[in-house]
């Protein structure tokens, strides 16, 4: 057990959508001191999960941070709306297995014969450089 899983199991038991905290109430709930850079620098409670432990406990729970102001001490966790299985599905295709959008540019583009497309536009392109 990490020094900040009781943040999380903290926010866990919540059941409001808002749970604003000041710096020192995730300290009495996490049982220490919060890092000495971490209050003065907002980065720190950004929601980057390669950000810190903290930041995973949080974002773990179902949490995002807002809110964060650095000189008052306080920051607002905000509960994320979790998607169905059905919304996280594939987008639906139709018949066929094709997306809706498959072939939507067909024919416009045309490319007459005896163009090779794998060549340069400019076949003195590279002399630029010599």
């Amino acid at each position: 057990m990490g020094k900040y899983s009781r943040l999380g199991e903290f926010l866990r038991a919540q059941r409001g959508k808002e749970i604003p905290m000041t710096f020192g109430e995730i300290e009495r709930v996490i049982g220490g001191k919060l890092p000495p850079n971490s209050p003065q620098y907002p980065a720190w409670w950004s929601n980057n999960p390669t950000n810190n432990v903290m930041t995973k406990e949080w974002l773990a729970a179902g949490f995002r941070t807002e809110q964060v102001d650095t000189k008052a001490r306080k920051v607002v966790f905000r509960r994320v709306e979790q998607s169905s299985p059905e919304s996280a599905a594939a987008p639906r295709t139709r018949k066929g297995g094709r997306h809706p959008l498959f072939g939507a540019l067909k024919g416009t583009v045309r490319v007459t014969s005896g163009i090779d497309l794998t060549e340069p536009a400019d076949p003195d392109w590279g002399n630029a450089y010599e």
